[in-house]
């Protein structure tokens, strides 16, 4: 389902970071995909799996932008009404590139944990079906698509390093690599200013956190998925924290070296 409207995207080597670490780092081009993300995965193979009952109900959303184009291109190949809730501070180009795949946006709250919120308050007021972020079976299988590509794509693979807001990415990711070749070390990077699901880890239990200022607004998650965290649990060697000053560098270095225009969520 997921190839739908995802594409198989690049495992391209970074050769300057390569040689500056004295390794081969390789990197995973989901800014590629047609919503310039990886989240088109994991909301289309939920949005496929809906019966027409649920579609025709309409879906809603909460995003920090990503998700919410992954739903609203879905909802569009679908003929389904879509409403995504979004924080006041969303990036601009990820609230009007929504809007042009046909969505309803709502601005609301400070923070992704906020939007979430209302956006779960309006799915009680119109029966329309919530599509989670994160928090799904179905939309972490689709994320997971992108581990069995890497391991397609180089079967020599030694770790992969996944950023984590609400844990999609990283339970999906992990929970297909480990079960294809488990040798291959998953490690997980928040930022300093979200890392509830590091201490998640790192206490060996569900905890939530507050968010604080941070330039990866797509990471920015204080209440981390508990399926996600089970996953994780069970799956991921370690979870590390960076701090945003690095993030920046990290996106600079993307820029000046890889011609690339990165997003803090993917330069943790």
């Amino acid at each position: 389902r997921v190839y739908d409207v995802a594409v198989e995207t690049p495992l391209d080597e970074a050769v300057s970071l390569s040689r500056r670490l004295g390794n081969r780092v390789l990197l995973k081009r989901d800014d590629l995909q047609p919503v310039f993300s990886f989240k088109l995965r994991g909301a289309y193979n939920k949005m496929a799996r809906l019966s027409p009952e649920e579609l025709r109900r309409g879906v809603i959303a909460a995003s920090a932008g990503n998700h919410a184009q992954g739903v609203a291109l879905g909802s569009r190949m679908a003929h389904c009404k879509s409403t995504v809730v979004m924080p006041e501070g969303a990036p601009l180009a990820k609230a009007e590139a929504t809007k042009g795949y046909g969505a309803d946006v709502v601005l609301y709250g400070k923070t992704f944990d906020e939007s979430l919120a209302k956006a779960q308050e309006i799915q009680k007021e119109t029966g329309a079906y919530f599509v989670h972020p994160y928090d799904d079976p179905a939309v972490i299988a689709g994320q997971g698509t992108i581990g069995l590509e890497i391991l397609e794509q180089n079967p020599y693979i030694e770790s992969i390093v996944v950023p984590v807001g609400g844990g999609g990415l990283l339970a999906g990711i992990a929970a297909a690599v480990k079960q294809v070749n488990p040798k291959v070390k998953v490690y997980g990077v928040q930022t300093e200013q979200a890392p509830a699901m590091y201490l998640c880890k790192k206490e060996n239990k569900w905890v939530t956190h507050g968010v604080g200022k941070t330039i990866a607004d797509g990471i920015a998650v204080g209440i981390p998925g508990k399926l996600t965290w089970d996953l994780i649990n069970k799956y991921v060697d370690d979870m590390l924290l960076v701090n945003e000053e690095d993030i920046c560098a990290a996106m600079l270095l993307m820029l000046e070296r890889g011609k690339m225009v990165v997003e803090g969520a993917g330069a943790a």
